[in-house]
């Protein structure tokens, strides 16, 4: 079976939490991309909060980016140019080198400070034009091209990803 379709089975598999099924899904993710660090970012659009809420990283000197709930719509897009693009619903992007990537891309120092990464997948998990989520694959101290075939792999998995978000905030409280 091909890797999306046996995460599109392991997404819909209704024997396990959403949880469960969204750290499986980090991990699978990480290894297919060979990355050093999948997280997923999740959020109440009702109340403009998010977190980083699960994190998959290849070994435990890869950073933990875990944090609280923040409100999300305040001074963040201001900050980030990169969610200020998963707000308004724009696709995903695929940052080859944090180094060399323009302002109107992202805040070189904010992911510096905050992320620390080199190369990165912004996934944007919408519905209906609702950011729920980001899946942040990433690597750290060098620049790494993302392949055509990588695009097509994240792009197939977000859709079937974004229920599970849902489901999984259902049960989260945001305060």
């Amino acid at each position: 079976m091909d890797p999306i379709h046996s995460l599109a089975n392991l997404l819909a598999s209704p024997g396990l939490p959403p949880e469960a099924r969204l750290q499986r899904t980090l991990e699978a993710v990480g290894h297919h991309l060979d990355v050093d660090r999948c997280f997923l970012y999740v959020r109440n659009p009702a109340r403009g909060r998010g977190r980083i809420a699960l994190v998959w990283r290849r070994d435990d000197a890869v950073p933990d980016p875990r944090h609280p709930w923040q409100d999300d719509t305040g001074t963040l897009p201001h900050q980030d140019p990169l969610f200020r693009a998963a707000l308004a619903a724009r696709p995903s992007v695929y940052v080859e080198d944090v180094e060399t990537a323009g302002p109107e891309i992202l805040n070189r120092e904010f992911e510096h400070q905050t992320f620390g990464h080199r190369a990165l997948v912004h996934a944007h998990i919408v519905a209906d034009q609702t950011l729920w989520g980001i899946l942040q694959p990433c690597v750290f101290g060098r620049p790494r091209p993302w392949t055509a075939a990588e695009r097509a792999y994240l792009g197939a998995l977000l859709p079937p990803l974004q229920p599970v978000v849902e489901a999984y905030m259902a049960g989260q409280s945001v305060d």
